[in-house]
């Protein structure tokens, strides 16, 4: 069984190690090669959000439900990231800096089970494409919330301060959207 409070003591304790990031990559893909137990500590997911898990200085863990459909807006972390799903489907796109905005540099596919790590520099977006949710947990080797970082319009591709509020807000009109998708594909509207 997927033991959070234990999972939480464990990358805390791994941040000790010469690669913290290393070190966290391999609780995380133990974790995630349960997928089950990992959904039954959480909960089946029924919408999109971002809960912290583990919020600190020097280490945020946060478990994301990404909503089916949900965009991501291009994002920077500034410290380096370890992603791990445990069920669904997250395809990220990679960028750098380029003049007048960003240039998209590759992607990749993560899938239930799938772990990956991403640098200091990595500036990436992400979309879930599937008429499902994923579930991931994604842990950062600092403070994710109060970091200033920075996200990119996909309208201009201009870079602006990172808002937790407007990612929030990315969240909730998912959500919404999925909710009406639902019941129109009932045979019914929302109110």
């Amino acid at each position: 069984m997927f033991d959070v409070d234990r999972f939480v003591a464990e990358c805390r304790a791994a941040l000790a190690e010469s690669s913290p990031e290393l070190a966290v990559k391999e609780l995380l893909e133990r974790a995630v090669a349960h997928p089950a137990d990992v959904e039954a500590a959480f909960g089946t997911p029924t919408e999109g959000h971002i809960t912290a898990l583990h919020h600190s200085p020097e280490l945020t863990i946060i478990k994301v439900i990404w909503t089916p459909g949900l965009v991501a807006y291009p994002h920077d972390h500034r410290m380096w990231a370890v992603i791990g799903l445990y069920g669904g489907r997250e395809d990220n796109t990679f960028y750098r800096r380029a003049p007048g905005g960003l240039a998209v540099t590759g992607d990749r596919r993560l899938e239930g089970g799938d772990v990956a790590v991403l640098g200091h520099a990595v500036i990436h977006s992400v979309v879930n494409p599937l008429r499902a949710f994923t579930g991931a947990i994604h842990i950062y080797g600092g403070d994710f919330f109060a970091m200033p970082r920075s996200d990119w319009d996909f309208e201009t591709m201009q870079e602006r301060p990172y808002d937790v509020e407007r990612a929030r807000r990315a969240f909730a009109e998912a959500n919404e959207r999925w909710r009406v998708e639902c019941a129109t594909a009932e045979g019914r509207t929302t109110a």
